[in-house]
């Protein structure tokens, strides 16, 4: 498609040049029309009247004359009230199907080669269990990542784990009054939370058990080795109960560096703001001013000398900059974060490091349950472990009752389970809000990731029971309008990565694989494949192989598994 624009474009610029009028980016002007019936590309000639001195419905008139006949790729030209719509070949459709087909790993581009892209995303806090609050920044993150990786770049998938902090010595007072070693053994990361639920609520009626917290996380920020050794099987534990959720995820990491990771390299960055006079004293606190920018102060020290998140984020950007040289470093946080990115991204700019530009927080909406804001006090969350097993089960059932014979149901069950709770929480747009109800994130039905992953299956079904034929060549076929319809959409694929790459968007991809799925199922009902003969059983199979292609890489970013039989 991009190739037939150019050409357009370059008649239209010479023809528009010849008259006296030079107009840049033609090719952009270009649009693909919401119904057919107006052609499969159209260009506005609004644009182009100023300077030809003339109503757009004569100069698409003009060029429709100057035109007509001069692209084989077109197979007629109209002009329509001030619109110039162009009416592609069967001939077209056909090449272009070959060349997506004989596309090494078509949709993908090399954008991204030689550059580093640092990707910070899900670092939960420790010892807490993952809840839906932690999808958003998971399955983005995981996404964006997959897209930054089919472009080509080196990507470093960070999780910056929440694994320092006074709440550390509320859990470690818990564990030495309430628990031991062998009950964390035996219950894992189920005991570190009930014993800091105890702690907060016996703190209620003893204050004093906050000085005692206090006092132990002074111990552990000054190294003491017992509680280290139980601050660092707490951690321990903890991954180890995250890991299984990323397995179940597909997700991997490059990097585990918390915020403990930087706690004996943050008094090196402090005396830098100090040294570049941006450090002051505000009623006994340091700050980084910045009024000028329309933003509260970056507190960096609190009056007791203790660091903060801005002094910690700082500190790991730099770092990872002197490590990593990235081209992009990209935070996936709650939208709620977004002043502290900015503030802090500022005082990085502040202190002369001109790749502060290239430091972007993604932010995504928050995420209530039932309409009520998520609060682990109060119970109204839903744990992410709990969520993917009853979306399995429900899978589970289902493939039980529509295909009793499949193999390995269990394994299929989980790809379709977890990729419906995935699929549903990437197909909105990141920044919009999101009130978690069951129903909908388990409904199978309608626009769904299993949708998607049924109509995979189906394209690989075919493919099985056509597969060792020697195909005929489809060189002279015409395609019907809904195997051209389904060849036009398949076609935008390589600009649907960009736009979600440039946009930070997965759900560009997941709306674009619906689209897919929806063309292709009405290509399967009104055309035969395994039916037909010759050069449409040729075209229909290819088509159906390039569907399956673009399909699987549409999951493969999503970060859902494939499912060739369902």
């Amino acid at each position: 498609m991009n190739t037939v624009k150019t050409k357009i474009a370059l008649a239209v610029g010479e023809f528009l040049a010849a008259k006296g009028a030079v107009v840049e980016d033609i090719a952009g002007l270009l649009e693909t029309p919401a119904d057919t019936k107006n052609g499969d590309l159209s260009l506005p000639c609004f644009r182009f009247s100023k300077a030809l001195r003339m109503g757009p419905p004569m100069i698409a008139t003009q060029l429709k004359e100057a035109l007509e006949g001069a692209f084989s790729e077109v197979e007629r030209i109209d002009a329509v009230s001030g619109y110039l719509n162009f009416y592609l070949s069967p001939a077209f459709y056909t090449a272009a199907l070959e060349r997506i087909a004989a596309a090494e790993c078509f949709g993908s581009s090399r954008v991204g080669e030689g550059k580093t892209v640092c990707l910070d995303f899900s670092s939960p806090n420790i010892a807490k269990r993952f809840h839906v609050g932690h999808l958003g920044t998971t399955a983005i993150g995981g996404c964006l990542k997959n897209l930054y990786d089919f472009c080509g770049y080196t990507t470093v998938g960070i999780n910056h784990l929440g694994d320092w902090g006074t709440q550390f010595g509320k859990l470690i007072v818990a564990y030495k009054k309430w628990s031991s070693a062998e009950r964390v053994k035996e219950r894992g990361i189920k005991e570190l939370v009930d014993i800091y639920v105890r702690f907060s609520a016996e703190a209620e009626a003893d204050p004093s058990l906050n000085d005692e917290a206090r006092a132990a996380f002074t111990k552990l920020e000054s190294l003491d080795e017992e509680y280290l050794a139980i601050w660092q099987s707490f951690k321990e534990i903890s991954l180890k109960e995250y890991m299984r959720t990323y397995e179940l995820l597909g997700i991997e990491f490059d990097s585990y560096n918390g915020e403990s990771f930087y706690n004996d390299k943050m008094d090196a960055i402090v005396e830098e703001l100090r040294a570049k006079g941006l450090l002051v004293v505000d009623d006994g606190a340091s700050i980084v001013r910045l009024d000028d920018y329309d933003m509260p102060p970056a507190i960096i020290l609190k009056k007791d000398g203790s660091t903060l998140y801005a002094t910690r984020d700082i500190t790991a950007a730099i770092w990872r900059k002197n490590n990593y040289d990235f081209h992009k470093c990209i935070y996936v946080t709650s939208a709620g974060q977004s002043l502290h990115f900015a503030q802090y991204f500022k005082v990085v700019e502040l202190m002369g490091y001109d790749w502060a530009k290239d430091l972007v927080h993604v932010p995504y909406g928050t995420m209530s349950v039932n309409g009520e804001k998520l609060a682990s006090r109060t119970g109204n969350v839903i744990l992410l472990d709990d969520l993917f097993a009853e979306a399995i089960a429900k899978a589970e059932k289902i493939i039980e009752e529509k295909n009793a014979g499949l193999a390995d149901k269990h394994a299929t069950a989980e790809a379709v389970g977890v990729g419906a709770i995935v699929f549903g929480a990437l197909r909105d747009g990141r920044i919009k809000d999101t009130n978690f109800v069951w129903e909908e994130a388990l409904s199978f039905e309608g626009n769904t990731g299993p949708y998607v992953q049924y109509t995979y299956a189906r394209a690989a079904s075919i493919l099985r029971k056509s597969e060792g034929e020697d195909k005929a060549s489809y060189a002279a076929y015409a395609p019907l309008k809904e195997e051209s319809g389904l060849v036009k959409l398949l076609s935008a694929f390589p600009d649907k990565v960009l736009t979600a790459l440039g946009d930070h968007e997965p759900c560009v991809i997941a709306r674009f694989a619906l689209d897919v799925c929806a063309a292709y199922n009405l290509f399967y009902h009104n055309c035969t494949i395994l039916k037909s003969e010759g050069e449409a059983r040729a075209f229909r199979l290819t088509l159906t192989a390039v569907t399956k292609h673009v399909l699987g890489k549409c999951l493969d970013l999503l970060g859902m598994k494939r499912t060739e039989e369902i």
